[in-house]
C-alpha cells in the first residue's frame, strides 16, 4: 500500500536523538515516508545500474564528433583521449547533482548527461561553433532555468498542469522506459531499410530473436518478474547482478563481443553496448579536463543572436519539460504525489535539476537533467533522497573503477525499465476517459511519448490539444493562463524548422 506524501521537513523527530542513524531518518524522513534504510540502499543501487550505460554512452556522443572547426570537445587530439575525458565528468556531474538532489531535493531522483540533448548538442549546435560555444548555450540554458524556478514560474507550470495530464505524463513514462529497455537491450530494432518498408521496426534482428545477448535480457526479465510476484526483497537489484553475472560467463565461453562487429564488419547478435568482459586495470585516475572549457557568450559571436536564442530555446524546453515529466512520473510510481498531482518540495528539486544543466554545460559533459531511470529505485521500494546519495556516491567511485561499471551491459539492466514501464502504467485507472477534454490529450501524450522517443514531444501533443479542444468546448475559463503560454511554446517549439528555414538558418 502506498504512503501518503509527506512533504521534505526540517522538524525533528524522537529519533533524531539516537545517534547518525537517526538524524539521518529524521532529516530524509525515510521512516515517516513509509521506507527503511535497506530499501533506500537497495533504490540506491538499483538507481546506479539503471543509469550506468550514459558513462560509456555519452563519450561516445560527445567524444566522437567535431565542431565547427573540425576538433574534438576540449581540443583533444583523437577520440581515444576525448571519451576517457568525456566519461570521467560524465561520472563525476552525475555523482555531484545526484548527491545534490538527494541532499536538497530529498526524493529518490538521479541526474545525468541528458539523452537527446546531447546529440542535439553534438549533431545541430556543435557543427555550427567550437565546442567551448556550444557548452557556453548549455550553461546559459541552465541558468534561465534557474531564474525560472527562482522567480516561481516553472513551479507554477507544474501547478497548472490538470491532473489528469498529470498521471497521463506519469504512464507516458513508463511505455517509454518500456521502449527504451526494449531498443537498448535489442528486443526491439529498426527495420535496416526501414525507408523503403511499412514497418519501422521489429523484434530482434532480421531473423527474429536470436544471439546470446538477448537470452541474457529475456532470462533478467522473468527472473525479475518473478522475484517481483513473490515479493523478494530487492527483486529488481537481483535481477541485474544475476543477469550480469549470466552475461560475464557467456561473454567468457562465447566471446560474443560487441553488435557494432569489428574487421568483420557489424555483429547482429553481439552486446548492444557493454561487453561485459574485464580487461585492463580496474583502476584509474580520470581526467577532469574539460572541467571549464565553454564560452558562455561565443555562440551568439559564431551564428548571430537570433538563432542562438533558438538553439537556447529547443535545449530550455526539451529540458524544462523533460525533467517535470520525469519527476512526475517517478514521484507518482512511489506514491509521493499529491491528491491533485502536485509534489510537495518540487521547487528544490527544480532548483538542483537547473544547477545540474549548468553544471553540465560547464563540465563539457551536456545539460544534466533528472533521469527516468531513476524509477528503478521507485521499484525498489526507495522513496527518500538517501537513494539518491548512494547512487551518486557511486558514480563518484565509477570515476575510478569505470571497468567495473562497464561490466554491467544493456542486456542485464535493461529489464528493470520494462518492469517499471509496467508499474506506473497501472496509473492509467485514475484519468477520467468519460471526458474527452482530458482523455484525448492524456491519450495524446501516453502514445506521443514513446512513439516519437521523446518526453517533452508527449508532453506537448497533450497540452496543445488540452487548449485546443477546451476552446473548441468554448470552456475557455478551465484553461490555466499558464496553459495558454506553454501552448504557444510548444506550437513554436513544434514549428522550429519552418522558423529556422524561414530565417535563412536551415
Amino acid at each position: 500500500m502506498k504512503q501518503p506524501p509527506v512533504p521534505p521537513s526540517t522538524t525533528s523527530s524522537p529519533s533524531t536523538q539516537r545517534g547518525l542513524k537517526g538524524r539521518l531518518d529524521g532529516y530524509f524522513q525515510i521512516s515517516a515516508r513509509g521506507s527503511d534504510f535497506g530499501r533506500e540502499t537497495r533504490g540506491g543501487l538499483a538507481m546506479f545500474f539503471a543509469m550506468a550505460y550514459i558513462v560509456v554512452l555519452n563519450p561516445l556522443i560527445i567524444g566522437t564528433a567535431v565542431d565547427g572547426e573540425g576538433a574534438l570537445v576540449g581540443g583533444a587530439e583523437d577520440v581515444s583521449v576525448a571519451i576517457p575525458m568525456v566519461a570521467a565528468v560524465t561520472s563525476l556531474v552525475a555523482g555531484v547533482m545526484t548527491i545534490l538532489m538527494g541532499i536538497v531535493g530529498r526524493y529518490p531522483l538521479g541526474l545525468a548527461a541528458g539523452m537527446g540533448l546531447n546529440a542535439t548538442l553534438a549533431v545541430t549546435i556543435a557543427p555550427d561553433m567550437t565546442w567551448a560555444d556550444a557548452m557556453g548555450l548549455v550553461v546559459i540554458e541552465g541558468l534561465i532555468l534557474l531564474v525560472l524556478v527562482l522567480t516561481g514560474f516553472r513551479t507554477a507550470v507544474f501547478r497548472a498542469i490538470p491532473a489528469g495530464l498529470k498521471t497521463a505524463i506519469a504512464v507516458g513514462l513508463g511505455l517509454f522506459l518500456t521502449l527504451v529497455g526494449f531498443v537498448n537491450a535489442g528486443f526491439i530494432r529498426r527495420v535496416p531499410d526501414a525507408a523503403n518498408s511499412t514497418v519501422p521496426v521489429q523484434l530482434g534482428g532480421p531473423g527474429g530473436l536470436a544471439g546470446w545477448p538477448l537470452l541474457v535480457f529475456v532470462v533478467g526479465l522473468f527472473l525479475t518478474i518473478v522475484l517481483l510476484v513473490r515479493k523478494v526483497k530487492g527483486a529488481m537489484l537481483i535481477g541485474i547482478i544475476a543477469a550480469t553475472v549470466l552475461a560475464i560467463v557467456v561473454e567468457a565461453v562465447a566471446s560474443i563481443g560487441p553488435s557494432a562487429g569489428g574487421e568483420d564488419g557489424p555483429n547482429p547478435t553481439g552486446w548492444s553496448l557493454n561487453v561485459p568482459e574485464l580487461s585492463g586495470s580496474v583502476i584509474g585516475i580520470p581526467d577532469f579536463g574539460l572541467i571549464g572549457e565553454f564560452n558562455l557568450l561565443g555562440g551568439f559571436r559564431e551564428v548571430g543572436i537570433v538563432a542562438a536564442l533558438l538553439l537556447v530555446f529547443t535545449l530550455l524546453l526539451a529540458d524544462f519539460f523533460d525533467t517535470m515529466g520525469t519527476m512526475v512520473g517517478v514521484a507518482g510510481q512511489a506514491g509521493l504525489l499529491t491528491k491533485d498531482g502536485d509534489l510537495p518540495g518540487a521547487r528544490n528539486v527544480l532548483v538542483v535539476d537547473s544547477l545540474a544543466a549548468a553544471a553540465g554545460g560547464a563540465a563539457s559533459a551536456s545539460s544534466a537533467t533528472v533521469y527516468a531511470e531513476s524509477a528503478a529505485a521507485a521499484g525498489e521500494g526507495a522513496r527518500t533522497g538517501f537513494a539518491s546519495v548512494i547512487a551518486g556516491v557511486l558514480f563518484l567511485i565509477a570515476t575510478l573503477f569505470s571497468p567495473l561499471v562497464n561490466l554491467v551491459p544493456f542486456e542485464a539492466a535493461t529489464p528493470v525499465l520494462i518492469v517499471v514501464g509496467f508499474l506506473m502504467m497501472t496509473q492509467v485507472t485514475r484519468i477520467d476517459f468519460s471526458d474527452y477534454s482530458i482523455a484525448i490529450p492524456a491519450f495524446l501524450t501516453i502514445v506521443v511519448m514513446p512513439f516519437s522517443y521523446s518526453i517533452a514531444h508527449g508532453i506537448g501533443a497533450g497540452f496543445v490539444s488540452y487548449t485546443i479542444i477546451k476552446v473548441a468546448q468554448g470552456r475557455f475559463k478551465e484553461i490555466h493562463p499558464l496553459m495558454w503560454i506553454v501552448a504557444v511554446a510548444f506550437l513554436v517549439f513544434f514549428c522550429m524548422g519552418p522558423i529556422e528555414a524561414a530565417l535563412g538558418m536551415a
